[in-house]
């Protein structure tokens, strides 16, 4: 009796001392250490943005019509467009003004603001075509057969874009160079900080005549075009656009750049006069 009473406390101890034993940890899953959500975060179609798109001024109908439809296709996306000169907005952004994309009307300062490391280069797109254009006040008794006639006396004051810092100023330079024309026309100029400032000169009879984008003209009905640029007077009028670099918000940016590549934006650039194919 006393050796079974012995095995039986013996027994006891066993399994009490077995059951105080230290357990083995289960093994730890990845949520344990990253929550499965922040380890695959990422922006969806529908995440809220503030985007601000520095525009040349020729731009300012068809992309505050595009940007008001693509609030249909992105409520939660606010888009603030700022319009001036290709120059001054290249300006602007190699001071650091907040920016998320960039649309210029020349490619020239899309090139400088590229060479200096400031935009994202593999968003960079040729979206947009244009032509420049000579216009007249629409009930102007001036007689202006086409570009040759602006350095006779048939003209006394022409608005021009600046060149220095207006794409389209440029190309009207390069076109009256192209004519040997420059010195004479350069004299008579008067110069605008946009394309916009020049058609509103024509459009009220300050000035005798004026160069600015084809487009431009078709929205004004008090201007009336003369002449389009010789061909080959000029390099061709391309609208590229791209993200800017330092933007906080590239991937909703990256998704409008896409949408001005789609059909429905296509179709109001066109219907403005730009060329897109």
């Amino acid at each position: 009796m006393k050796k079974l009473l012995s095995l039986c406390l013996a027994l006891v101890l066993a399994f009490a001392l077995f059951g105080c034993g230290t357990p083995t940890a289960p093994s730890e899953s990845p949520s344990a250490s990253q929550p499965a959500s922040t380890a695959s975060a990422s922006p969806s179609s529908g995440a809220a943005a503030n985007l601000t798109i520095l525009a040349a001024a020729s731009l300012t109908q068809p992309l505050d019509d595009i940007i008001a439809a693509y609030k249909t296709v992105a409520p939660n996306v606010t888009i603030t467009p700022s319009y001036a000169s290709s120059g001054a907005l290249q300006t602007q952004i190699e001071q650091g003004a907040p920016a998320d994309i960039f649309f210029s009307a020349a490619t020239k300062q899309m090139d400088a603001l590229d060479q200096g490391g400031l935009i994202v280069t593999s968003s960079k797109v040729d979206l947009l075509k244009n032509e420049i254009v000579l216009i007249v006040p629409k009930d102007a008794p001036v007689k202006v057969g086409g570009f040759g006639d602006v350095a006779t006396d048939a003209v006394s004051k022409i608005a021009l874009g600046d060149p220095k810092s207006v794409p389209a100023g440029q190309y009207a330079q390069d076109t009256f160079n192209y004519l040997n024309l420059w010195d004479t026309v350069s004299a008579k100029a008067t110069y605008g900080s946009d394309v916009k400032q020049v058609l509103s000169w024509v459009d009220s009879g300050n000035v005798d005549c004026g160069i600015v984008y084809k487009t431009d003209a078709l929205t004004d009905e008090n201007v009336k075009v003369i002449a389009e640029a010789p061909n080959g007077s000029h390099t061709p009028v391309v609208y590229p656009l791209a993200i800017v670099k330092a933007s906080t918000n590239q991937d909703a940016a990256a998704a409008f750049i896409k949408y001005l590549q789609s059909d429905d934006a296509l179709s109001v650039f066109d219907k403005y006069g730009f060329v897109t194919k």
